[in-house]
C-alpha cells in the first residue's frame, strides 16, 4: 500500500523542492489502528463482565462445610437442584419428579461423563436428598458431588 504523491518537476520556477508550504495535504499512507483497538478493548471488557452472568444457577441456601472443591471436568457439569420448596431441577429446568429417571437416562446417553452435581437447599429433608440421589444412580449418573458452601465446621479437635 505503497500510495505516494510526486512532485511535478517544472521548470526554474523559482520554487523550493522538498518542502511545502500550504497547499494540498498528501494521502496517507498507513491504517490508523487506534479506533480498531479501542473497539477491540471495549468488547473484550464487555464480555469479561459478562461472562460470570451466564453462569448456571437457581437460588438455593446451600449448607456449609469444610470439605474442599473436586477438580473440574472438560465438559460443563451436569448439576440437579432441589429447591427449597422441593422442586428439581436438571440445570434451570424444571422437572417432575415422575418423570426424572427417564431424563437423567436420556441425559446420559448423550453424555461422555457421569458426574453430576447435586445441590440441595439446607431445608431440604434428608430422605428426599437421598431420593433424588437414587434417582441419580438409576438414571446412570454414579459420581454424584454434593455442592455445599465453604467456611462450615471442620469437626475436628482443634474446633478452626
Amino acid at each position: 500500500m505503497g500510495a505516494s504523491v510526486q512532485q511535478s518537476s517544472g521548470g526554474g520556477t523559482g520554487r523550493r523542492r522538498g518542502r511545502r508550504r500550504g497547499g494540498r495535504a498528501q494521502p496517507m499512507s498507513e491504517i490508523n489502528v487506534t479506533p480498531f483497538v479501542d473497539v477491540m478493548l471495549v468488547l473484550l471488557i464487555i464480555f469479561m463482565v459478562a461472562a460470570p452472568l451466564l453462569t448456571v444457577g437457581v437460588p438455593v441456601e446451600l449448607p456449609k462445610t469444610a470439605a474442599s472443591a473436586l477438580p473440574s471436568d472438560s465438559e460443563e457439569p451436569l448439576t440437579v437442584t432441589i429447591t427449597a420448596e422441593g422442586a428439581v431441577q436438571i440445570q434451570t429446568t424444571d422437572v417432575p419428579r415422575a418423570e426424572l429417571i427417564s431424563r437423567l437416562r436420556a441425559i446420559a446417553a448423550e453424555r461422555s461423563s457421569d458426574q453430576v452435581f447435586l445441590r440441595a437447599d439446607g431445608s431440604i429433608a434428608y430422605e428426599q436428598v437421598m431420593q433424588v440421589m437414587g434417582a441419580l444412580n438409576a438414571g446412570g449418573f454414579s459420581n454424584v458431588g454434593l455442592v455445599t458452601d465453604t467456611g462450615g465446621p471442620t469437626l475436628d479437635e482443634s474446633g478452626e
